[in-house]
């Protein structure tokens, strides 16, 4: 069965364009002008993947994100914007947006987008490596190897825990010390692989590759927007950072 987006897009030129060019590519589509509409649809035929633009009239793609995640709707959210700035990023994010693509985009980093958010959400085989997409044959690397043998790094089938932090992989819930997380999927996911690494630097490439599925290239600042948000929730007065940034390289968890 091909799997189903749905778009939502007030400009005509670019919600036909987009239409036409995702049907090529195999995706069943179900193409609307508004907020209003894509809010209609979503209740009556959940997508696999919703595409939204940011700027529509009425209800806006931001708030169609707020209506189905406060509805529990935890389909995929591509996010098409034409805002640049880093604040305007967040309030995606916060939200309830996975990703997003900044107009004008070219339509191949859309379908990458796409098929990283849908990989996220498939079937986990039981054979299936934690951490890993289910589509993804095993990869083996020295620092994913060391990390299981880290001193501050525990796990079991359904826990791990690092730096002080613990995630239950089945509930999807994350706690520092007693106080609850509140995570979006890639914030989780994100956070996950660190902590699975916790006292190794995971390079900018690695950690494209593990969450999106596709390295954008040295100018992209999606990366650095999920850590930036990850950290404002995991950040406490007076207690140590936990996600450090190793210039030039990328990040690591450890509790100094």
């Amino acid at each position: 069965m091909p799997q189903t987006v749905l778009l939502a897009e007030d400009d005509r030129a670019i919600r036909h364009a987009l239409e036409r060019a995702l049907t090529l590519e195999g995706y069943q589509v179900t193409a609307v002008a508004d907020g209003v509409e894509a809010l209609a649809q979503a209740h009556r035929t959940p997508p696999d993947v919703l595409l939204l633009d940011v700027m529509m009239p009425g209800i806006d793609g931001l708030q169609v994100c707020r209506v189905l995640r406060a509805e529990g709707d935890r389909t995929p959210i591509l996010m098409l914007t034409a805002l640049v700035e880093t604040a305007d990023r967040i309030a995606g994010l916060d939200a309830g947006a996975d990703d997003y693509v900044v107009k004008p985009f070219d339509v191949e980093e859309v379908f990458a987008r796409l098929r990283a958010l849908l990989r996220r959400t498939s079937p986990v085989p039981a054979n299936a490596v934690p951490g890993t997409s289910g589509d993804e044959p095993q990869k083996s690397s020295s620092a994913s190897a060391s990390a299981y043998s880290s001193p501050s790094f525990s796990s079991s089938d359904r826990q791990i825990a690092a730096a002080g932090l613990r995630m239950d992989l089945q509930a999807r819930r994350v706690w520092r010390a007693e106080r609850e997380l509140e995570l979006t999927r890639t914030e989780f996911e994100l956070l996950e692989l660190l902590v699975r690494n916790a006292g190794i630097v995971l390079d900018h490439s690695t950690i494209y590759d593990r969450i999106w599925g596709y390295d954008f290239g040295p100018g992209s600042k999606n990366l650095a927007v999920y850590v930036g948000y990850l950290r404002r929730k995991l950040d406490e007065p007076g207690a140590p950072q936990l996600i450090h940034t190793v210039r030039g390289v990328g990040y690591v968890l450890r509790e100094d």
